[in-house]
């Protein structure tokens, strides 16, 4: 195994208290499991905040210690990709990161591994596609948390080199590894959650619910534009309580995006849908009550219908606290939830194709909000209603049934989706494509820098009347001293971005070889100054002329 491993982390924080999106859980979720299950002597942080170590680790473990040595390190610095072979972001965009590799001349000394969380923005596609014109190699990966879109996204690189080559010519088809990781849960903390009689007994006398009533939970966003459209499932138990005679609590354990209006649009609904089973709104930001719910419920309900879902990893928390699931057969839930095993998948039906061209048109030019045009999808998108009452119904006429989907639910986290199994499978990938990265030929690179993201000197050198190099001559002004120099220090202006250039003494150094020998070449001034500071030094000189301290002729 590998030694040591980076991770792209900016924030160094912790996902947010309240309402939290997926893939921030993810992603935090992702790096505690590292640091707990990891087999490394260290865990590199590649952070953008001023946080030390052990405040990172505290955020993320509490009072537990780390495993590994953790040590944090800058966003830009490639040392610790290096050393470890593989850097670990928690989102798709690895082409500036290929740029940034290749312009420090590393392309082929680590692998860098994207995570992909959603598919459904087409800005999002737009990022991941651009990993087909960088510098990708073929050791790099994007990983893909469920076949379906593993599936989609081998589809649109496919589709898009397709048209690199034919716009034009030639048939090299760039694009990273497409491996299959599923997303983790804590399999023994939600089994702990929920194996608790107290609790499951103290919640459900809270929800008016007796021991022979069957309590259906969702948790997560209620968020009908981008998660599901309730009606559903309002309609669904609500068959299933007149198809059994039971009395069914419909808990929604959430938090509404608007929540004046989004809760009553869905209380409306409610009423309009399930009228005779009781409908209960809970607070999906109280830890504690959200805890007590995997106790108190029966069945697990998430009809999810939204494109904008790739994964999602409630019904695995459920699985893992012993709930049977009734889950929409879509893309990751049909990798996660073995039909008639761990619970059921329940049929769904896309629109037709080509009719959905107007609502992505609306979106990309006519100020269709991501968020509605993704709800507009799935408002067009059918679950089978019949199929999803009928399942509900015949799991809870079954205690026996609900009982033997307990056990393989469990069983399936522990074997699949358990934290440290898919730690494991991170390491193993890494060490996949270190393998083909050893293999591999140098990289014979044309194109050291992106041509459309150039630096700006660079970029821009025909803005200015000349361009400052090694031959340009310059001299004091007549008339100034190196007290003008220090005069600058109380002026705000000429502070600003002073640490993009060399310091204060280095900068008079350079006034005071010019006082005492007359002007100078820059690849002069700039020899005396070390090689790290020698661009540095540069920048000065310009600066310098800005203020009107030196004048410069062209080479």
């Amino acid at each position: 195994m590998s030694n040591s491993i980076a991770l792209y982390h900016p924030s160094a924080g912790v996902q947010p208290k309240t309402n939290p999106f997926g893939k921030d859980v993810a992603n935090v979720e992702l790096f505690r499991a590292v640091l707990r299950y990891g087999d490394y002597e260290q865990i590199d942080f590649l952070v953008g905040a001023d946080v030390t170590a052990e405040a990172l680790v505290g955020g993320l473990l509490g009072a537990e210690p780390a495993r590994p040595r953790v040590v944090v390190a800058s966003l830009m610095d490639q040392r610790p990709a290096v050393a470890g072979g593989a850097l670990v972001r928690g989102h798709p965009d690895l082409a500036d990161m290929a740029w940034y590799r290749r312009g420090a001349g590393l392309d082929h000394s680590y692998s860098m591994l994207g995570m992909v969380h959603t598919l459904a923005p087409p800005a999002m596609r737009e990022i991941i596609s651009k990993a087909a014109i960088s510098p990708i190699q073929p050791w790099d990966a994007l990983i893909c948390t469920s076949p379906t879109v593993q599936d989609a996204l081998g589809t649109m690189f496919d589709e898009f080199t397709d048209y690199l080559a034919d716009r034009y010519g030639g048939d090299v088809k760039v694009r990273p590894q497409l491996p299959l990781l599923p997303l983790g849960v804590e399999g023994k903390a939600f089994a702990a959650l929920a194996d608790r009689p107290d609790a499951r007994t103290s919640v459900r006398e809270e929800l008016g619910a007796a021991p022979d009533d069957i309590v259906v939970l969702w948790v997560g966003r209620l968020s009908f534009f981008e998660k599901a459209f309730p009606q559903p499932m309002f309609r669904a138990a609500e068959e299933a309580a007149r198809a059994t005679g039971v009395r069914v609590h419909f808990a929604m354990v959430g938090w509404f995006p608007n929540d004046e209006r989004d809760r009553a649009w869905y209380q409306e609904a409610a009423q309009a849908y399930g009228p005779s089973i009781t409908t209960h709104f809970l607070d999906g930001n109280d830890r504690d009550l959200v805890g007590r719910m995997w106790a108190g419920g029966d069945i697990f309900l998430s009809l999810v219908d939204n494109i904008q879902e790739t994964f999602g990893i409630t019904p695995l928390e459920a699985m893992a606290a012993g709930l049977p699931v009734v889950v929409s057969d879509w893309d990751g839930y049909r990798y996660t939830v073995r039909d008639g095993v761990d619970g059921f998948l329940v049929r769904t039906l896309g629109g037709p194709i080509a009719t959905g061209q107007g609502m992505i048109n609306r979106h990309l030019f006519a100020g269709l909000a991501y968020q509605a045009y993704v709800g507009t999808v799935a408002q067009h998108t059918a679950v089978n209603v019949g199929d999803a009452a009928a399942r509900i119904a015949d799991l809870i006429r079954s205690p026996e049934l609900r009982a033997k989907m307990r056990e393989a639910g469990r069983r399936r986290v522990r074997e699949t989706f358990d934290w440290p199994v898919v730690v494991r499978g991170l390491q193993d990938l890494t060490q996949e494509l270190a393998a083909i990265r050893t293999a591999s030929a140098p990289v014979a690179a044309k194109h050291q820098y992106n041509p459309v993201k150039r630096e700006p000197f660079a970029a821009f050198a025909g803005f200015p009347t000349s361009v400052l190099n090694t031959s340009t001559r310059v001299g004091l002004r007549d008339g100034v001293s190196l007290a003008d120099l220090e005069a600058t220090k109380g002026v705000h202006l000429d502070q600003f971005a002073s640490g993009w250039h060399a310091s204060h003494e280095e900068s008079a150094t350079v006034m005071a070889m010019l006082a005492e020998r007359g002007p100078l070449t820059v690849g002069q001034l700039i020899e005396q100054a070390g090689n790290g500071r020698r661009q540095l030094v540069a920048l000065s000189i310009v600066w310098l002329c800005k203020l009107g301290l030196l004048d410069w002729s062209p080479s």
